[in-house]
């Protein structure tokens, strides 16, 4: 058999996200980023048992050697994270989230930085307790990539439950900001772990300032030069492709200026998806504009799921890894209410999101791709393992349990303030 080339692997992860999909709707009916990621899980599992009762099986070894090829840090964070964070952004409304202005900020920088700290030094008392040796340091950097909430989660909710269009647009407009600074956070942290910088205040700072505010300043540039360019023709086919390029020619850019990509595509994607569908488009490209980023959207949403639910074939299970994992929930979410909890209160009298705020912020606040991917980046280490599993079972909790009960719970508090509503 030839080696598996990028096409191959491409070719592999769609026919299985179709055929799983396809039997997710006419069997189980789960949502579909949980019905793939729980089948995927599944499914490797089932390769893992396998090999088990079949000595002679190298099933599991061949499919770890594919999910490896793939490279899921590289492919996600260098490929699929700016179409899917340009998609997403394109949906949120502007008007609604300049309302929720101040707790999307608060939320996506002291919010992440605040988890950040108590995860850390949380997750370092738990691993101590159960006999598992990890540097405080290291612990933070775990704080780092499990704090930020995941917009590929996020907006797959918020596509479901029905909440106040304020409240969704803040939850959204987070998701989209406090990954690009999550990321920020945690290539400092890993600066830091790793010797390759000192720890300093101005460090720190000037590595923040050029990744967050530059990702920015680049997204708001090539935002506006693609609204400029749509604005000028009317030819649905082109605008489509202007749409193209300003995601793959502004990430790229962004990798080389070394300024945050995930940032500028978020900055991006609300350009072009309010000032550009309000005023650059026809009806008919604004149709055509929205249904190729939505089928993007859900494809790659997609095959994500679907390598997060297969990755599991890649790591080591030990019991004290599976019960840090576990205890690493807990504070996961003891850490998103604090961090939600503290800004919620101090901003209640500049804006009142309403009952539904802290429940959904905290419940809604789900861990997804992102945090996997910047796990499975860590360098090569003997405590890469523990890291790896406690992110992988957070994440797997988070999108099964989180993303499953998130509508449920939205309407239980909905039909609280109002009973009428179980009437109907």
């Amino acid at each position: 058999m030839h080696d598996l080339t990028a096409f191959d692997a491409a070719a592999i992860l769609i026919v299985l996200a179709a055929a799983l999909g396809y039997l997710n709707h006419r069997v189980f009916r789960l949502p579909s980023t949980v019905g793939l990621t729980v089948m995927g899980t599944v499914a490797s599992l089932l390769v893992v048992a396998y090999d088990r009762l079949v000595p002679s099986s190298t099933l599991a070894e061949q499919m770890a050697r594919f999910l490896s090829d793939i490279d899921f840090s590289t492919t996600l964070m260098e490929g699929m994270l700016s179409f899917l964070l340009f998609a997403g952004a394109m949906h949120v409304n502007w008007a609604h989230m300049r309302k929720g202005r101040w707790p999307i900020l608060i939320f996506s920088t002291v919010g992440v930085v605040l988890s950040t700290v108590i995860v850390g030094f949380l997750f370092h008392t738990l691993t101590q307790a159960l006999g598992i040796e990890i540097p405080l340091i290291w612990c933070l950097v775990f704080g780092a990539l499990i704090s930020p909430t995941d917009p590929v989660s996020v907006m797959a909710v918020m596509k479901r439950a029905a909440m106040p269009d304020t409240l969704q647009a803040t939850v959204a407009g987070e998701s989209l900001f406090n990954d690009g600074i999550g990321v920020v956070v945690f290539a400092i942290l890993i600066a830091i772990a790793t010797g390759t910088e000192a720890f300093s205040w101005s460090f720190a700072a000037s590595h923040f300032a050029q990744e967050a505010l530059g990702g920015a300043a680049l997204g708001l540039v090539v935002g506006w030069i693609g609204y400029v360019a749509m604005k000028s023709i009317d030819e649905y086919i082109t605008e489509v492709m202007i749409s193209l390029a300003v995601v793959m020619g502004g990430y790229s850019l962004a990798m080389g200026l070394h300024v945050s990509g995930p940032v500028a595509m978020a900055v991006a994607g609300l350009i072009i998806g309010n000032a550009g569908m309000a005023h650059a488009m026809s009806d008919v490209t604004r149709d055509y504009l929205v249904k190729f980023w939505a089928l993007i959207d859900e494809i790659l949403n997609a095959v994500l799921f679907l390598l997060i639910g297969l990755e599991v074939i890649a790591l080591e299970f030990r019991p004290a890894y599976i019960a840090a994992g576990a205890g690493a929930i807990l504070i996961v979410l003891a850490a998103r209410m604090i961090s939600v909890g503290i800004p919620l209160t101090a901003m209640k009298r500049m804006i009142d999101m309403g009952p539904l705020a802290f429940p959904t912020l905290v419940w809604g606040g789900l861990r997804g791709g992102i945090s996997v991917a910047l796990a499975l980046a860590l360098p090569a280490s003997t405590i890469r393992s523990e890291l790896l599993v406690a992110t992988y079972i957070v994440v797997l909790f988070a999108v099964v349990a989180q993303g499953g009960s998130i509508g449920w719970l939205i309407h239980r508090i909905q039909s609280r303030q109002s009973p009428e509503l179980d009437l109907d």
